[in-house]
């Protein structure tokens, strides 16, 4: 059995754990509820643009005149993991590393296998997992999860978007968390580019509603889909950022749970080597006082 000392020692050390780990649910918490507002908000106009994109695409008569509908040979892909800057937010981004390793190589084997994946990273945790198992890392960028907002998601975008319409990549992937609930995150892989429309109409073509689009159909996804993916890229962050916030508040609470339930136990072991010390003491005393009477 431990000695009091030590189990002393452990009960001041679990102490102050548990007051840190509630400090940080608490704010964590308070993040969390900004950061769900943004997505909630949000996620609805994001949808919307999609499904009219979609209604344009049901009336395009060709997608080869957008670069960002072409689909070429695969030679060279961009897979990119958004993860958190700081850690203590559970499976998190433990979840987002092994969704990309399982996506560069059940979908891009050769490429993988050829060293022409690169992956980039918003958010430096993945990042640090990926140096320190000597992984390739094209980049980083920590800020956008930080201190995030639309012009600075933007620009990123417009950067992932040149990029594919110079053929430096031909193909963009996206692995992230998707925010469902303070103690639900989703793994979620998608395309960013090549673009494919959408299915949005589902009735049969009989029913399907015919649109006058001016100046034309073409022209107007010339400057749609550029907002579109622009738009795609914010909301994959903003809906990062509320994942990481609910991850941590969730693992923060279990954390002091756990703190509380260990304290428990710690005092009720203190209180039990303290009586068995005590008891010791009596029987010592007793014992010499029987034996200076023999």
């Amino acid at each position: 059995m431990p000695s009091l000392k030590e189990i002393r020692n452990r009960l001041t050390s679990v102490s102050s754990t548990r007051q840190i780990t509630s400090a940080m649910k608490m704010v964590s918490a308070a993040k969390f509820r900004k950061a769900q507002d943004a997505i909630v908000s949000f996620r609805p106009y994001a949808n919307i643009l999609e499904k009219i994109i979609g209604r344009l695409g049901d009336n395009m008569s060709d997608q080869s005149d957008s670069p960002y509908f072409a689909k070429r040979q695969l030679n060279k892909v961009m897979i990119i993991v958004v993860s958190s800057n700081k850690g203590l937010c559970g499976s998190f981004n433990t979840n987002v590393i092994k969704a990309s390793r399982l996506l560069a190589e059940e979908k891009y084997p050769e490429q993988m296998a050829a060293g022409k994946i690169d992956f980039f990273f918003i958010g430096k945790k993945a990042a640090d997992v990926y140096k320190a198992r000597r992984w390739p890392v094209a980049g980083v960028v920590s800020d956008l999860v930080d201190k995030t907002n639309r012009d600075k998601n933007w620009a990123f975008a417009e950067k992932l978007m040149e990029q594919f319409r110079s053929k430096e990549y031909d193909a963009i992937e996206l692995v992230y968390n998707k925010f469902k609930n303070a103690a639900v995150q989703h793994i979620t892989t998608e395309t960013f580019l090549p673009l494919t429309l959408p299915e949005t109409n589902e009735k049969p073509e009989k029913y399907r509603k015919n649109y006058i689009f001016e100046p034309d159909v073409n022209s107007i996804l010339e400057e749609l889909v550029p907002f579109v993916l622009k738009t795609k890229i914010h909301k994959v962050i903003i809906d990062s950022i509320a994942s990481e916030h609910g991850a941590r508040m969730t693992a923060m609470h279990k954390a002091t749970d756990n703190a509380t339930q260990l304290l428990y136990d710690l005092r009720l072991s203190y209180n039990k080597a303290r009586q068995a010390a005590i008891t010791n003491e009596i029987l010592e005393i007793v014992t010499g006082a029987n034996a200076l009477k023999g």
